[in-house]
């Protein structure tokens, strides 16, 4: 494996994997900078106003990290694990721009799609929306704290929409809302196992925890 990506809903525990396999399988992590991104807490104030800078922002970042970092080879790490994929950016904006938006969007989505490689293995993490909204709280940070369960539904469902589509690339569902592989290690060890121990075929693959 070459490139493996971690993937879910807001909350679901993907850069905490990505960094655990990260330190635990030598590997070199590419993580998603949304800290920096300054139009995100305004789009959390005021989605109408602030949805199209903040998915245009997050476009441009998102493909300038991936390009920079998936074509650099680094001979001290075995492989590349990251916590986003070059499709979320089309999976959140279709859940927040106007029709006329999401078509402009979608144009410019289109042009840079297609030189982002694609991952070995898409592995995402199914937690039920109650558990995200518990773990957004625990990690506290303030701008995501007005997150209503009817976007995080329409997040979930834009992926599971997206995975019935795709046909390129193995997808991994782990449904683990009943584990908790931060803090406990045999739980760890069996999300690793499942996810490295196998070759997983393209199309969606599920496993139940």
């Amino acid at each position: 494996m070459n490139y493996l990506v971690i993937e879910g809903n807001i909350g679901a525990g993907k850069t905490s994997l990505a960094n655990m396999i990260a330190k635990d399988f030598n590997a070199r992590p590419v993580l998603e900078r949304f800290a920096d991104n300054p139009f995100l807490p305004k789009f959390y104030a005021n989605p109408e106003r602030y949805s199209f800078p903040l998915e245009l922002s997050f476009l441009a970042e998102r493909y300038n990290q991936l390009k920079k970092e998936l074509s650099s080879r680094d001979l001290f790490s075995n492989f590349v694990v990251a916590d986003y994929y070059f499709m979320k950016s089309l999976i959140f904006a279709s859940n927040t721009l106007p029709v006329d938006e999401l078509a402009l969007y979608r144009q410019l989505f289109d042009i840079v799609y297609s030189s982002i490689p694609k991952p070995d293995l898409f592995v995402y993490l199914h937690v039920p929306v109650n558990q995200l909204q518990s773990n957004i709280k625990k990690r506290g940070r303030d701008y995501e704290q007005a997150i209503k369960n009817e976007y995080l539904e329409k997040i979930q469902t834009g992926y599971f929409a997206w995975f019935k589509q795709q046909n390129e690339i193995p997808v991994l569902i782990l449904d683990n809302a009943s584990i908790d592989f931060v803090n406990n290690k045999a739980d760890y060890k069996r999300i690793t196992e499942t996810i490295f121990d196998k070759n997983w075929p393209v199309g969606i693959n599920r496993m139940l925890f």
